[in-house]
């Protein structure tokens, strides 16, 4: 039978003239009450090793380990890679997708190389109950967004495919919030809330619709590209542990998976990496809600014909 033992990342310390104290992965400090249990037993059992006398005290010491097993500081195996069972499908520009394949495939995640086509075939399928929760779609590009690019990957998350994208604008590299589910942030989303934050939203929509002199980079470096790998693999990862308690809807706001440095939320979370001193600085980005349309015009010939009544008048 296979035996517990601590947990990754957890340890118990032994302070001098002090009981043992388990300091948990998280840096927090327990006091452990071995009530009957010797504490070089416990520590021994929970490192793998026998102690002489264990047997004595072996019920006592099993319902101690059940604590640790319970609470998550001891497992009777290695926890599976957060990614196992995931489909990862990558495409893009490979100084970017090449960090990403590698980061997400050593995670556990199944990872293919996909074509934009494929993409599409995919936004347009019938959703598959069966692999909801368990394909993800991740697009990196080394420059603007052409516009319609991903119109059709915005399309993604109603089908239960998450959808993550970065690409780069000068100097820049933006990751956008992941999209799993109707009512998370899309491609178009941003895009709007970027025109609507900056007074030069005409410039900026000018840019992105190719009016702008040739590209002279930067472009990421190895050190660069490995951090946005890192950032995209932390949001699959956020993703993948979180599926389940996913908010879905417009007005939904309790998020998956752990929350960053500035508590925002992975789905709601944008960031903007500078190539030229790997900073990272991040930005709370919500959907943008549909409006209905407004009104067609009148046509001309009725509203001169109502102009002629109230002259006549």
């Amino acid at each position: 039978m296979t035996r517990s033992r601590l947990a990754p990342g957890t340890g118990i310390v032994t302070a001098p003239g002090a009981g043992p104290v388990l300091r948990t992965s998280g840096g927090e400090f327990l006091r452990i009450d071995t009530g009957g249990v010797d504490a070089e037993t416990l520590v021994r059992r929970l490192v793998g090793e026998k102690a002489p006398d264990e047997g004595a005290q072996a019920a006592e010491l099993a319902v101690l380990v059940e604590a640790f097993e319970e609470g998550g500081y001891a497992v009777s195996g290695p926890p599976p890679a957060p990614l196992a069972g995931r489909t990862v499908h990558v495409l893009g520009d490979p100084v970017l997708t090449g960090p990403v394949a590698r980061c997400a495939g050593a995670e556990g995640a199944e990872v293919h190389e996909t074509t934009p086509d494929r993409v599409a075939e995919l936004a347009r399928a019938t959703p598959d109950p069966s692999a909801e929760g368990r394909v993800a779609v991740v697009w990196c590009l080394d420059s603007p967004v052409p516009e319609g690019l991903w119109d059709a990957a915005d399309r993604l998350p109603g089908q239960g495919i998450a959808w993550l994208r970065c690409h780069r604008e000068g100097a820049h590299v933006w990751t956008e919030p992941p999209a799993s589910a109707p009512g998370d942030v899309t491609a178009r989303h941003v895009r709007l809330r970027r025109l609507a934050a900056t007074a030069a939203h005409r410039e900026l929509a000018a840019y992105w619709a190719g009016h702008r002199t040739p590209d002279t980079g930067p472009h990421p470096t190895e050190a660069s590209a490995a951090l946005i790998a890192g950032l995209l693999t932390a949001d699959l990862i956020a993703w993948a542990e979180g599926e389940a308690g996913a908010a879905t809807g417009p007005g939904a706001e309790t998020s998956f998976g752990p929350s960053g440095p500035t508590g925002l939320p992975p789905r709601r979370r944008l960031r903007r990496i500078d190539l030229r001193d790997l900073t990272v600085t991040e930005h709370p980005v919500l959907p943008v809600p549909d409006v209905a349309p407004l009104p067609a015009p009148a046509p001309v010939t009725a509203r001169a014909e109502a102009v002629n009544v109230k002259a006549r008048r």
